[in-house]
C-alpha cells in the first residue's frame, strides 16, 4: 500500500520551481512577467509558477512514467481501480474515451435516453448505434431516476452482440440504481459496463453513500473530481478495472482526444484532491451529510416546499440516494424553478446548481458550514411568504413518447446533407437535429431518427402546456433541419 498522504505531482512541481529554472519554452508569460499586470497580479506568482508543460522533468500525461505516473498511481489506489487517467478536459473527454474504447463502426451501444450530449458526441466519433433505454420517470417530482436491471437485461436479450452497457450513477439529482445488478448481468454476457459517474466523486470514500462505480465492479467510469471533490475546474478522472478492457486500449484513445498542452495546474488539483479524499474523505464527507440532513430538514419545515430523502427509494429505479443533493420542489409555490433560480440571485445573492421547471438543486459539500445553509434556509422561508398567495397543489405528469427508429447512425446523419423545412411538415423525414422538453430532458428525437406524428403532437402538447421545448437551432420550433432526401434522375 502507498501513502495516501503523498503528492508526488503537486510536490515535484513545487521543487522543480524552487530551482528557478530560465525556460526557453512555452508557456510565453514566463511565470507571468510577460503578463498583463492586472490580471497577473489577481491570479499571483505561485500558480503562475506551475502553469508548466510536460518538459522532461515534470512528466508527460500522454507517457506517463514520472511523477504523473505515481499520482495516478495513488489515485488509483485510493478509488479502488487497477488504472486511473487524469483528464485535464472534464469529464466530457473521459465519457468519450470510455465510449470510443469499446465502440467502433456499427458497434451497438447500449445507453440511458438521457445520457449527457458528450457520450452523443463520443456516438459520432465512433460512428456507433446507440440502443436506447428509456429511465425511469418520477412524475410527483417531474424527473427522470436511473435505468433498472430488468431494461438492461431486456436491451442486453434484444442485442446481445452489444460492445457495452452505459450507466448514469449517481444521476445528477443522487439517485442510485442497483449497479452491481446491473455490472452482473452484463459481465454475464461478457459486456463492458461504462459509469458517468460525474456526480459521485465523494460517494467512493463513505459506507452511508451508494456504492462507487468500481465498489460496483464496473469496468470505466468518468468521475468529475472538480464537481464535489475539491479540485479545481476541469479535472477528472477516468478510473479502469482490467479485464475485459484494457489499460492499452484506454490510453491509446484517451490520447487521441487529449490537448498536448497539459495544464499542470489542474495535474496539481488532482494530486492534492485525490490526497484529501483519502486521508480525511471518510470524516470530510460524514460533517456534509450531517449538514445536508440537518437542511433537508429545515426546509421541509418551510410551507410548500418539500427536499425528498430516503422516501424515494424502493423503486427499480431508485435503489440508493445521496443526501448531500438537496432537490427542492417548489411547485406547490406557483412559480417555477427556473423564477425560484432567478429570484434567489436578485433578492439574496444565492446561485443554485441547476433549476427546472418544478425544481431547483442545491448540493452541500466539505466547503459549506452552517452559515451558507442557514442563509439558505432563510431565503426560502422569505421565498415561501412571498408567493404564498399564489399557493396551488400542482399534479405533475410527465411522459415521453416512444423512442423513433433509427434509420442512420448518428455519424451518417451528422454528415449527411441537410435541408430546412417546417416542423409541421417534418413527419416520415429524417431529423438531423436533437429536440428534447425540460421535463425531465429526455430527446424526442435525436439526428438519424425518424419523425413520426407522436413526436409532433408531444411537442405541440408540451409547448401549448409552456414546458419548455429546446435543442432545434430555429429558437422559434417552426423549422427543423433534416436530411436531404435524394432525387431520382429523370
Amino acid at each position: 500500500m502507498q501513502d495516501q498522504n503523498l503528492t508526488p505531482l503537486f510536490t515535484g512541481l513545487q521543487n522543480y520551481i524552487e530551482s528557478n529554472p530560465t525556460p526557453f519554452h512555452i508557456p510565453g508569460h514566463k511565470k507571468g512577467e510577460g503578463m498583463e499586470k492586472t490580471f497577473r497580479d489577481f491570479i499571483g506568482e505561485k500558480a503562475l509558477s506551475i502553469d508548466l508543460i510536460n518538459i522532461s522533468p515534470l512528466d508527460d500525461l500522454h507517457h506517463p512514467h514520472g511523477m504523473i505516473k505515481d499520482a495516478q498511481d495513488l489515485a488509483a489506489q485510493a478509488f479502488g481501480a487497477d488504472y486511473t487517467f487524469f483528464s485535464v478536459q472534464g469529464t466530457s473527454s473521459a465519457i468519450m474515451t470510455m465510449v470510443m474504447t469499446v465502440c467502433g463502426p456499427g458497434d451497438k451501444i447500449i445507453v440511458p435516453r438521457n445520457i449527457h450530449k458528450s457520450v452523443t458526441a463520443a456516438i459520432i466519433f465512433a460512428g456507433a448505434v446507440p440502443i436506447f433505454i428509456h429511465p425511469e420517470l418520477d412524475n410527483d417530482l417531474g424527473i427522470a431516476h436511473g435505468i433498472t436491471p430488468e431494461a438492461v437485461e431486456k436491451a442486453i436479450n434484444a442485442h446481445p452482440d452489444a460492445k457495452g452497457v452505459f450507466v448514469i450513477n449517481p444521476t445528477y439529482f443522487g439517485i442510485a440504481a442497483n449497479l452491481k445488478r446491473i455490472v452482473t448481468i452484463a459481465h454475464a454476457n461478457n459486456i463492458p459496463v461504462l459509469v458517468d459517474e460525474a456526480h459521485g466523486v465523494h460517494i467512493h470514500f463513505h459506507d452511508d453513500l451508494p456504492l462507487s462505480a468500481m465498489q460496483a465492479g464496473a469496468d470505466l467510469a468518468a468521475t468529475s473530481v472538480h464537481k464535489l471533490g475539491g479540485s479545481l475546474t476541469q479535472s477528472s478522472i477516468l478510473n479502469l478495472k482490467e479485464g475485459i478492457v484494457t489499460h492499452e486500449r484506454v490510453q491509446r484513445i484517451f490520447s487521441m482526444l487529449t490537448t498536448t498542452s497539459t495544464s499542470y495546474i489542474l495535474l496539481a488539483s488532482l494530486d492534492s484532491a485525490r490526497k484529501q479524499l483519502a486521508t480525511e474523505g471518510k470524516q470530510l464527507v460524514d460533517k456534509t451529510i450531517q449538514l445536508a440532513q440537518l437542511t433537508r430538514v429545515k426546509i421541509n419545515e418551510i410551507p410548500h416546499l418539500y427536499c425528498p430523502g430516503k422516501e424515494l427509494l424502493g423503486t427499480k429505479a431508485t435503489f440508493d440516494y445521496d443526501p448531500t443533493k438537496l432537490l427542492i420542489s417548489v411547485k406547490q409555490l406557483g412559480v417555477t424553478g427556473y423564477d425560484v433560480e432567478v429570484w434567489l440571485r436578485e433578492n439574496f445573492n444565492l446561485e443554485v446548481e441547476l433549476s427546472d421547471m418544478y425544481n431547483i438543486l442545491c448540493i452541500i459539500t466539505p466547503g459549506d458550514t452552517e452559515k451558507e445553509t442557514q442563509k439558505l434556509t432563510h431565503a426560502l422561508n422569505v421565498l415561501s411568504k412571498t408567493y404564498e398567495r399564489s399557493a396551488t397543489d400542482t399534479a405533475i405528469r410527465v411522459t415521453i413518447p416512444p423512442i423513433p427508429m433509427l434509420s442512420m447512425t448518428p455519424r451518417d446523419a451528422f454528415y449527411a446533407e441537410t435541408e430546412t423545412i417546417n416542423l409541421r411538415d417534418s413527419e416520415g423525414r429524417i431529423s438531423a437535429e436533437s429536440i428534447m422538453v425540460y421535463p425531465p430532458g429526455i430527446p424526442i428525437f435525436i439526428p438519424g431518427e425518424i419523425i413520426s406524428t407522436e413526436n409532433l403532437s408531444y411537442i405541440a402538447q408540451n409547448i401549448a402546456a409552456g414546458l419548455p421545448v429546446q435543442g432545434l437551432e430555429d429558437e422559434s420550433l417552426e423549422t427543423i433541419q433534416v436530411i436531404k432526401e435524394m432525387k431520382p434522375f429523370k
